[in-house]
């Protein structure tokens, strides 16, 4: 009975926490992102889907200043703790909707196991930049690599996900069209 009652509200839940997560992401990049590129004239950590070093670490520390760095804890790292499980909700909740009709239920695995990994790694991407911020200006090269390889492994991880979400979309768009013309 609980598979039958998931089954039929999990798409109106893939759409509601995907509208929140949109939100989310959309305050971030359009508002406490692109604070912190304005005052440091730096892309933000969380936004360099390839990692960074040391140095490119300490300069973006060092340009946002005392109150850059205060408000990239109080201001991104607070709507980023909401946002990473918004967006692993709505990926888990599109993955399992889209693969009802997929007789691959190893994509479905996959897809479910990215769209977590992406989530939790955001987090200790997160936890990672807060501890550069309090360990400023002493920040150790482990703990920038360490931080610097979580957003990487968040940045495949979801963008996974989402190649994932979008294959089986296509492909119920594909078995609809099938159904609808014998």
């Amino acid at each position: 009975m609980t598979n039958k009652i998931l089954s039929k509200h999990i798409g109106k839940f893939a759409v509601g926490s995907g509208l929140i997560a949109a939100s989310i992401y959309a305050l971030m990049t359009s508002v406490t992102l692109a604070h912190i590129e304005a005052v440091s004239g730096q892309v933000p950590f969380d936004m360099r889907p390839s990692g960074y070093g040391p140095n490119e670490a300490v300069a973006l520390l060092d340009t946002l200043g005392v109150d850059g760095r205060g408000y990239y804890i109080t201001r991104q790292i607070a709507l980023d703790t909401i946002y990473p499980a918004m967006l692993a909700l709505t990926m888990v909740a599109a993955i399992y909707w889209l693969g009802q009709r997929t007789p691959n239920r190893t994509l479905v695995r996959f897809g479910i196991a990215f769209s977590v990994v992406g989530g939790l790694f955001d987090y200790v991407e997160n936890l990672g930049i807060v501890a550069m911020i309090w360990s400023w200006p002493e920040v150790s090269v482990p703990l920038v690599c360490a931080a610097s390889s979580a957003t990487i492994i968040k940045s495949v991880s979801t963008t996974l996900a989402v190649m994932l979400v979008l294959l089986m979309g296509l492909n119920w768009i594909r078995l609809s069209k099938a159904d609808l013309h014998p």
